[in-house]
């Protein structure tokens, strides 16, 4: 068996992995990444790239439709399903390719291993069979996650369940289609589905749609969303089967009323699952709970234990978002090149984005974190917004949470026009910890959607100064 020596072995070729390497070369180490393919990072294969250039095909189909509101008569937009989904994929492999281009460098230079890697022992590593890699100092496991399906739905092993690692594949628009799962990826695929001719429902086993947990913006995210999907929220899956060519499937809703139908084709959104099965990572002291996560695990080094293990991106299991995979990969890099000394990495403000119409956005705080009784809650409907109506948008909420006793601006939930702009605004205020007041003396351009933000501010404030009696703490800021 062929040996190598490194001061830093990362087990993942993607976002994370391909950061967390460079971060370690950064530190002074010798860092290689280990990856058996396909190269290319989750999200430009098949998450939130292809998924993008779907839902812009069906934007514009979308607009088409809509145009009417503005006396512009196009009529029914003519779908051509070849050709939505060729400049899906060509436009994907074209993103695909420069990150190929960047891997092809690194293996050229030795710094990209081809290969399944496996603990042997806590720095050291079995890639295949006839290699064996020992880091010096520690190992990154940046193996990134996988498709979880539910189990109901594994069983059929059936070509008309599809994940969504699939779907950017179909060559043909279904008629109709059965999402199960009403996550970020179910209701944004859903969505663009339903805008390109497809007729969907969407089953969930929770209430929650969007991932959303302020009950307010959840009320106005499942209103706007069920102008174009069939929503099935705290409704059960509890049977499905192959019926010649369509899915026969059998769901509980909430109030215990069973339900059936057969759909064509099932798209299964219900979620990812880090993917740490087959590393045996208990030979590297690393044990893994009933979930198959670390027993021990720091979120703020991402250290296993005492270990000289750490885990980023989606293996981790934390933030499964790419902005975050990226830090994950330099915080862990540094810290693994810096073994056994470690420090805490330094996190941006949480901001999420999910690219339904109108969009959803949580930022800062979340609402279930936040305690009323020491917090305000401001916000704005999108109904009577002015820009929002001019673009015939004008549906959503938003909420903005504040601390009654310094004035700070804590969090955000919306669902709403151009939300992911708003979310962005409202990102860089929580971070450079501004106050309400600091934000408010900001300026706003009119006619903006971004003015809805002002309205939901001044709320927040008039909330915040009813509780204290006008004494909410103040930074000193602008004119």
């Amino acid at each position: 068996m062929r040996e190598q020596t490194v001061d830093v072995a990362v087990i993942g070729a993607g976002t994370a992995g391909l950061n967390a390497r460079r971060a370690a070369e950064k530190a002074g180490a010798h860092a290689v990444a280990i990856d058996p393919g396909p190269l290319g990072t989750t999200c430009a294969r098949v998450g939130c790239m292809p998924s993008k250039l779907l839902i812009a095909a069906a934007e514009a189909a979308h607009a088409v439709r809509e145009a009417r509101h503005f006396g512009v008569h196009a009529g029914e937009p003519r779908v051509v399903p070849g050709e939505v989904m060729g400049r899906v994929r060509r436009e994907r492999d074209r993103f695909v390719g420069f990150q190929l281009k960047d891997a092809k460098s690194l293996s050229e230079r030795g710094l990209l291993i081809d290969g399944r890697a496996r603990f042997v022992a806590p720095n050291v590593l079995a890639v295949g069979d006839d290699l064996r890699v020992t880091a010096r100092r520690a190992v990154v496991v940046a193996v990134g996650s996988a498709v979880r399906l539910p189990p109901i739905l594994a069983r059929l092993e059936s070509s008309r369940v599809i994940d969504s690692d699939k779907v950017f594949e179909l060559e043909a628009i279904p008629e109709r289609l059965l999402v199960v799962g009403a996550g970020p990826i179910g209701v944004e695929l859903g969505q663009a589905l339903a805008r390109l001719g497809t007729r969907v429902t969407v089953l969930c086993a929770d209430g929650k749609v969007a991932a959303i947990r302020d009950p307010a913006v959840l009320a106005a995210a499942k209103s706007a969303l069920a102008r174009e999907m069939t929503l099935h929220t705290r409704s059960n899956l509890e049977a499905a089967e192959e019926r010649g060519d369509e899915v026969w499937v059998r769901f509980r809703g909430e109030d215990g009323e069973v339900s059936e139908g057969t759909w064509p084709l099932v798209l299964a959104a219900t979620g990812r699952a880090p993917r740490l099965g087959g590393l045996e990572l208990e030979r590297a002291g690393v044990l893994l709970d009933d979930k198959g996560r670390p027993r021990e695990f720091d979120k703020t080094t991402l250290q296993c234990g005492s270990a000289p293990v750490f885990i980023a991106g989606d293996a981790a299991g934390l933030r499964p978002l790419l902005h975050e995979a990226i830090d994950d990969g330099q915080i862990a890099g540094r810290n693994a090149a810096a073994f056994p000394e470690v420090l805490p990495g330094e996190r941006r403000a949480p901001l999420a984005i999910v690219f339904t119409d109108p969009q959803v956005a949580s930022v800062g705080r979340r609402f279930d974190s936040l305690d009323l009784s020491t917090c305000s809650i401001g916000q704005v409907d999108f109904a009577d917004q002015g820009r929002a109506r001019v673009m015939a948008k004008n549906h959503g909420l938003l909420r903005v949470y504040g601390s009654d006793a310094t004035g700070a601006l804590l969090g955000a939930k919306l669902v709403a026009p151009a939300g992911e702009h708003l979310a962005h605004l409202l990102a860089w205020a929580i971070q450079s910890e501004l106050t309400v007041d600091q934000v408010l003396r900001l300026p706003f351009y009119h006619p903006v959607v971004e003015e809805g933000l002002r309205s939901a501010l001044i709320d927040l404030r008039t909330k915040m100064s009813a509780k204290t009696g006008g004494a909410t703490s103040r930074k000193s800021s602008g004119p």
